[in-house]
């Protein structure tokens, strides 16, 4: 164990930890945690009431559905999402472009802490990450999505099956395009390369929950394979009363 004790010490003077939500440089004790203090009081998590399809939060408390979910026919089962995106926006920003793949570790840890049970109360069988085109996981260095899986899966023990979905076309980005134009933008966007007769019950990873077109898409493939039920889980979503993963 000593070789590995000084090789993490390098690491660490070399690269100090930093907080996964201001990037700031974290004390010894909150090291752990891959968090600061102050940002693990001010992270806002998805609360109820929350849409019971979508997750959403609803400014309704006697509110079910989100605006959305009452309008549009979602193919996935139900989801939930971890922080109300405001809350996370930078952090989430620097973790997608800026290289920050170490955030991983805390947004799949906070993921498993919160949902570890709801993943057993759906009997998911299989963690499945929102895949990146080949083309542009090349230019970014990583998938984020696959990232905070296989966290999650290190943490619950459910298995991860980061190669069965695969993103067919090089989609362009999302967040200008209206609901419809997403729809459109990611139809057929995905295929599945492997067998999953053995698997009946999913949950699918992403970052950011917005329509649920991403969602939609990845769900009805995997349907048209045969899996019966998936889930989502998010690491954000906006408000549900305005419609509301990407």
């Amino acid at each position: 164990m000593r070789p590995l004790r000084i090789h993490e010490y390098i690491k660490d003077l070399l690269f100090p930890p930093r907080c996964a939500i201001c990037d700031g440089l974290l004390a010894q004790e909150e090291m752990k945690l891959h968090v600061c203090s102050r940002c693990r009081k001010e992270l806002k998590y998805v609360q109820e009431p929350y849409c019971m399809k979508c997750g959403a939060p609803l400014k309704d408390p006697g509110g079910e559905y989100c605006s959305g979910c009452e309008k549009h026919r979602h193919y996935f089962d139900r989801g939930r999402s971890l922080y109300v995106y405001g809350s996370v926006r930078s952090s989430l920003y620097r973790f997608k472009y800026g290289g920050r793949k170490e955030y991983a570790e805390f947004y799949g840890r906070d993921l498993a802490r919160c949902f570890g049970r709801q993943l057993k109360e759906w009997g998911v069988e299989a963690i499945i990450p929102i895949p990146l085109h080949p083309a542009r996981q090349r230019r970014r260095g990583y998938n984020q999505a696959a990232a905070v899986a296989e966290v999650l899966s290190a943490c619950t023990g459910v298995p991860l099956k980061d190669k069965l979905l695969k993103r067919s076309r090089n989609t362009g980005p999302q967040k200008k395009l209206s609901a419809r134009e997403r729809q459109i933008n990611l139809k057929n966007a995905f295929n599945i390369t492997q067998d999953v007769v053995q698997l009946g019950t999913v949950v699918v990873v992403d970052d950011i929950y917005t329509t649920g077109a991403t969602m939609d898409e990845a769900a009805l493939a995997l349907k048209r394979k045969g899996i019966d039920r998936v889930y989502f889980l998010a690491l954000a979503t906006g408000t549900g009363d305005k419609g509301g993963a990407a």
